[in-house]
């Protein structure tokens, strides 16, 4: 019994690391999507606008990506609890990686007039439906393979695969504006996309290697398989979707403020160069990787909830010092700003997927918590930006950004003190039916 014991931590650990590097994959190619929003895709894909209007179709064509996640926590949500975990993970991350080689290959709109925006929106519904299925079965897949008392930080891992997407985006979109120079919006900028083939190739063999997890196992042997997983917890769990999607208002809306928007921002605003607004989104990356998981752990020591709860309060706390640093317009000051803004961010990080996933029964997990996230996802990040920059012009101040941060703190604030976990969630076969277990629940 001892060896199955050890088998499962070691199965535990590459699980792991598997939802970890999988994550890393595909959230490089989101990211690399919203990036390109903020300094490509305006010059490359609607140059017929004048600058305002440009930034406005760019980022809606972001935005509709988030239209689509949650059609694809729908699709994936079903096949993750009729089929399993990996089944889903590995389907999501073939759209990603498929979607972000064909923008690569994509031609401009100097070349096939409209066709060219047309494709670009096409191929990012595409990403968002595969990104919409890849957030929830990555931070189960880690886990329901985890111990009990470590549930926290095992969800954490994949979300610092999201952290780590966006740094290895951001590093490559750097290091290609060096190399390419004056050549990057023409042919520079399609390498990063085209370079996630070779992303996918090593993702697809990990992901593949991995056996179903214990939880789905124990549905699957008590014959608890839901036939319509979807609409059985629409159904069942309205209320905990309503409290997920609201829950990361406070999360995803600022995140794109601070990773996106403001690259923008301070390119129109304060004339700073594209490539050092990058190299912040890659040090804030940087930051978002070790708080991630320090704040996972932390939170299975002082409580998941109260965790969260602190780091929403500390993002309400943060909206107007960081708008106040941002615009001294000095370049190493809105650096700072945006490294610091990773901190508060992380808090709500680390300890969400738990937090979350611990509100459904396993049964219907996937479902459940890939809805919840991806509708907050539409509500929160994929209309942040357009909301921000609406408010910029509008008031013509950056201060209007500050509100919006306080307002969607105070919404996820009460939607947290809210949500209640599922009765006997952490006894949903967290290890596998005949496998001893010395594990206690961390609450």
């Amino acid at each position: 019994m001892k060896i199955e014991s050890v088998k499962h931590k070691k199965m535990g650990r590459i699980a792991a690391v598997a939802a970890t590097i999988g994550s890393v994959i595909e959230w490089y190619d989101f990211f690399l999507y919203a990036t390109a929003s903020a300094l490509i895709f305006p010059k490359v894909f609607f140059p017929a606008s004048d600058p305002y209007i440009a930034t406005l179709q760019s980022f809606g064509a972001l935005a509709i990506g988030f239209l689509a996640r949650p059609i694809g926590a729908a699709i994936f949500g079903h096949f993750g609890d009729r089929v399993g975990r990996k089944t889903a993970l590995v389907l999501t991350m073939f759209l990603m990686g498929i979607s972000s080689l064909a923008m690569g290959l994509l031609p401009s709109y100097d070349n096939i007039g409209m066709w060219a925006p047309t494709l670009l929106i096409f191929l990012r519904l595409i990403q968002g439906i595969g990104v919409g299925g890849e957030w929830g079965g990555a931070v189960l897949l880690s886990m329901e393979w985890g111990k009990k008392n470590r549930q926290a930080l095992m969800a954490s891992w994949p979300q610092m695969g999201v952290a780590a997407g966006l740094l290895l985006s951001s590093m490559v979109i750097s290091l290609i504006m060096f190399i390419s120079g004056d050549g990057f919006y023409t042919w520079g900028w399609r390498i990063p996309f085209l370079f996630s083939v070779l992303l996918l190739i090593a993702g697809l063999i990990i992901r593949s290697k991995i056996p179903e997890t214990p939880s789905f196992q124990n549905v699957q042997e008590d014959k608890q398989v839901s036939r319509m997983p979807v609409l059985e917890v629409i159904k069942k769990h309205p209320r905990e979707i309503l409290l997920a999607a609201l829950i990361r208002l406070s999360e995803n809306g600022p995140f794109y403020v601070y990773a996106v928007l403001m690259i923008n921002y301070g390119m129109e605003t304060f004339k700073i160069d594209k490539q050092f607004l990058v190299n912040a989104n890659t040090i804030g990356s940087v930051v978002m990787v070790f708080c991630i998981p320090f704040f996972g752990y932390l939170s299975d020591r002082i409580g998941i909830k109260r965790m969260y709860l602190i780091g929403v309060a500390t993002t309400f706390l943060w909206a107007f010092p960081y708008i106040g640093l941002v615009n001294t317009g000095i370049p190493w000051v809105i650096f700072l700003a945006t490294a610091l803004a990773m901190i508060p961010h992380s808090m709500q990080v680390g300890p969400q997927g738990a937090l979350l996933a611990k509100s459904f029964p396993a049964r219907l997990r996937y479902s459940g918590l890939s809805l919840g996230t991806q509708f907050g996802s539409i509500i929160a990040g994929g209309i942040a930006p357009l909301i921000c920059t609406f408010l910029l012009h509008k008031f013509g101040t950056a201060y209007a950004v500050s509100g919006y941060i306080v307002f969607v703190a105070i919404v996820s604030f009460t939607a947290t003190l809210m949500l209640k976990s599922y009765p006997n969630s952490e006894d949903t076969s967290l290890e596998v039916k005949g496998t001893p277990s010395t594990t206690v629940t961390a609450q």
